[in-house]
Formats: structure tokens, sequence, C-alpha cells
């Protein structure tokens, strides 16, 4: 059985359990180089090969096979990640592509920013954002509950991992070139948490960062009732 070492500062601290959750690792402002941390801290962790690219180059040597491949890791709730990595193998390749995935995981703001619902429930993102990898462009606008993913089946895995159910999505470029149309998906996720939102737009919009505590949530509001 494998057994985790950690080599960096912030492993040494999940392990020992002064962090104990991804929150705490990420306001910690340490930087994330080993994909344990995240097995420690998500073990919930759902992953997905988005595609599997086989490249073929003539050497002087004889014909060079390389193979590129894109995945995605989220814990469906707040949190999702994407990778790319390139290799000889396919299996290798698939494994070092869902450890950088995890080194890239992000924290997503979630609320419900549609004029045409305003239930408050996190289901969409809470303002339009954009995102752009090669010569892919997209633009994610939130969508009222009940609408769903109108966005690409790579786009809708992304996400779905990520813990978002409804969405808008517009795409120019090559959106067939999978791994651009992902990256340009998760440039895109990355705008929620950068844009600053004031206490009362975040209470009023529903807007969470995150983990979204549903359960406990239900628990407190059954006691207080």
């Amino acid at each position: 059985m494998y057994r985790w070492e950690p080599k960096t500062r912030l492993g040494r601290k999940v392990k020992r359990g002064e962090i104990a959750s991804m929150e705490a690792a990420l306001n910690t402002r340490l930087p994330i180089k080993e994909p344990e941390i995240i097995d420690a801290l998500l073990p919930e962790l759902d992953d997905e090969v988005l595609d599997v690219n086989m490249v073929q180059r003539m050497t002087d040597s004889g014909r060079r096979v390389r193979f590129t491949v894109t995945c995605v890791v989220g814990n469906s709730n707040g949190y999702v990640g994407v990778g790319t990595a390139k290799g000889k193998e396919v299996g290798p390749t698939i494994r070092k592509c869902m450890d950088n995935a995890k080194l890239n995981i992000i924290r997503i703001r979630r609320g419900c920013g549609s004029w045409e619902c305003g239930c408050g429930n996190p289901h969409t993102i809470p303002f339009e954002v954009k995102g752009r990898a090669g010569s892919v462009k997209i633009q994610l606008k939130p969508a009222p509950s009940g609408i769903g993913l109108a966005v690409g089946e790579t786009a809708k895995s992304i996400l779905e991992r990520a813990g978002i159910k409804d969405m808008w999505g517009f795409s120019k470029g090559k959106t067939r070139t999978t791994v651009n149309y992902a990256l340009a998906v998760f440039d895109a996720l990355k705008g929620t948490s950068k844009m600053r939102v004031r206490e009362d737009q975040a209470e009023e919009l529903g807007i969470i960062s995150g983990i979204h505590e549903v359960e406990e949530e239900a628990e407190i509001s059954e006691k207080e009732g």
C-alpha cells in the first residue's frame, strides 16, 4: 500500500491534521504541489477523461507515438479542476493528467444570478463570466432553475463536477478541439471568484463560495421548526 510522505509545508500540515478542509488549505495561501493533499481534503472527488488524442510523428529512428490527455475532477459541490498531460503510454498519462487536474483545482462561486428566477438557491453562477483558450471563446450566463446545462458535452462534464445545475453557454472558435474548449470553460469559471461582491449582494443573490452544506442547513431548519 502506498504511504504518503509529504514534501511540502502544506502537505505536512494536512497529514498532521492541522488543516482539515479545502477552504482552510486555500486560506493559508500556500501552493498546492501534491495531489495527495486534494485526496485527503476532498475524498469524494469524481473524475472523467474528456479526451485522448494520439499524435504520430516520423523521426529518423521511426514513427513516434505520443498521447495527449485532457481530464476533469470535481466534488460536484464548488470545487473543480481541469488538467492536461502528454506521454508515451495511455495509462500513465491518464494518471498524470488526473494529478495535474487536482493540482489545478479551484473554488468557484455559485448563486442565483438569473433575473428570471430569484429562488435564492446556488444552482447556477452569480453573474456572467467569459473564458478563452486558443481560438475558443466562451460566455457563460446564469440560467433560471430547471433549464439545465445548455452547453456542449465537454462543458457539461466540467460544470456538473463543479456543482452547477443550470447554465446558458455561448461559444466561438474551434470548439471541436476538446482541450481548448475545456480550458476555456475552466478559465470562465475562474472568473466567478475574481469579481468583488458585497455582503448584501451575496445575501440577496444567495452567493456561496466552495462547498454548500445542504444537509447541515436542513438539519438546522428542522430543529428550529
